[in-house]
């Protein structure tokens, strides 16, 4: 793959649909050979253009694109397009609103929006290993105040409460794993419970670790399941003893915040999952270069997301 050094250099490459293309196969398909996506016969081959495909197989016949089974599939857009919107998300260090990225490649604002929630499904760690060594966890709350919100949002919420339907909590809680000098993993929580966030930190973080958080009462009991347990209070005013803290991952933390309050402004709750991946991705490939965290992307690209199931109410 060429080196893209600049977002000029990147833009000129993906101006060459055919050129993009190929890119696209041969990440795709290292080897060479392309793979039917409804058989797995392998060697299928250029059918009526240098952009459709056919499988070998007398039995199958299938006809597919090079987007089938990725979440590029039944696209209307080039792929000069796609890729320049992953390559902005992917080096912009706050991300991009769909209202920006709408501008810059000329679409709708809805398509626009669909494009940047399909990419972030390319974000997520498929083979997502266990933080080790010393582990910072620590939760923070994202979302408005209801007082800023609109009246018929408040009135809504206000009928909801009196007939028993909605709490008081304005606020999504997300626990922040982050292993020193190593990733960061953010996860959403329904709350805050003992339940919930212990959970969390058994599936993310090995048993042979220390876990360094602040004197939440969820975190009590966790020197019994790992390696060992400090705790820094800061209601009584501590925050650093010696090599016990949690500031690298509360600096994690103002990454999210500028990213949504900075770009994005208003995240649901119902999507925030989506840009917790996005920031985790950001700061955990902050060491290597645009280019290379775009062709890390382009390989990730397997599994759909349609429309109906991203906006479907839960």
């Amino acid at each position: 793959m060429m080196q893209l050094k600049t977002l000029a250099q990147a833009v000129a490459f993906f101006q060459n649909e055919d050129a993009c293309h190929k890119l696209y196969e041969q990440m795709r398909f290292p080897d060479g050979v392309v793979v039917c996506p409804k058989c797995g016969q392998r060697g299928a081959y250029n059918y009526a253009t240098t952009r459709a495909y056919k499988c070998k197989s007398k039995t199958c016949k299938a006809k597919f694109s090079i987007t089938v089974g990725t979440v590029l599939e039944n696209t209307k857009l080039p792929l000069g397009k796609w890729f320049t919107a992953l390559y902005l998300i992917s080096a912009h260090k706050k991300g991009i609103s769909s209202l920006q990225l709408a501008r810059d490649l000329g679409i709708g604002n809805k398509a626009a929006w669909f494009m940047l929630q399909r990419l972030r499904e390319m974000l997520q760690d498929n083979a997502p290993e266990w933080l080790d060594t010393f582990v910072e966890c620590d939760e923070v709350y994202v979302g408005g105040k209801w007082k800023n919100r609109s009246q018929s949002k408040r009135k809504e919420r206000k009928e909801r409460k009196e007939a028993g339907y909605i709490s008081d909590d304005t606020k999504t809680p997300v626990l922040g794993m982050l292993q020193r000098d190593g990733k960061a993993i953010l996860k959403v929580m329904d709350g805050t419970t003992e339940e919930t966030m212990k959970g969390i930190i058994r599936e993310n973080v090995s048993p042979e670790s220390v876990i360094i958080t602040d004197s939440h009462t969820s975190y009590v009991g966790l020197d019994k399941e790992f390696a060992g347990h400090e705790v820094v209070n800061h209601s009584q005013g501590e925050y650093v003893r010696g090599d016990i803290f949690t500031n690298s991952v509360e600096g994690f933390f103002s990454h999210l915040k500028r990213m949504i309050f900075g770009t994005y402004h208003s995240v649901s709750r119902k999507h925030l999952a989506r840009y917790c991946n996005e920031c985790s991705y950001r700061y955990n490939t902050r060491k290597i270069k645009d280019g290379e965290r775009f062709a890390l992307l382009l390989a990730n690209t397997n599994g759909r997301l349609k429309y109906k199931d991203l906006i479907k109410k839960s």
